[in-house]
């Protein structure tokens, strides 16, 4: 299981550098450029998934009970000390936000989006720190 999250952490990294490279566009060049609209969109809804895709394996692997929702599985980590459990409320509702880009329910906020992309991505830089602290203190004893 170590291999699978140390491999979705990779990726998370991976798709993190793309989107710091994002954050240098300004709102309007995003909203008119539906291109880089789309590729903004898709980054974060497969970052979110690999955090999502992170904290299950976790789950799996710790043997905690599974939560039904993809916000629980991300407060799961917080109530058993695997992330900060302040963090762990803050992060969760990107959960959410991930459901509207998979789902598309309506047309995606633009600002929103601009708003996760300028703010929210150090929060999954942070994920990943926890997350590799957590794996170093639990295998490497």
């Amino acid at each position: 299981m170590r291999e699978e999250i140390n491999f979705k952490l990779e990726q998370l990294g991976e798709y993190v550098s793309i989107l710091r490279e994002y954050q240098n566009y300004d709102l309007e060049e995003i909203r008119e450029n539906l291109t880089l609209r789309g590729a903004i969109e898709r980054y974060i809804e497969i970052s979110l998934a690999c955090v999502i895709d992170i904290c299950e394996m976790i789950i799996s692997s710790e043997k905690l009970r599974r939560p039904d929702t993809y916000r629980k599985v991300i407060l799961t980590l917080g109530q058993n000390g695997i992330l900060p459990k302040d963090f762990a409320e803050k992060l969760a509702p990107a959960a959410g936000f991930r459901n509207v880009l998979v789902h598309m329910y309506a047309d995606i906020d633009i600002l929103k989006l601009y708003s996760h992309l300028q703010n929210d991505i150090d929060d999954l830089e942070l994920f990943a720190e926890y997350i590799a602290k957590h794996l170093i203190s639990k295998y490497e004893r």
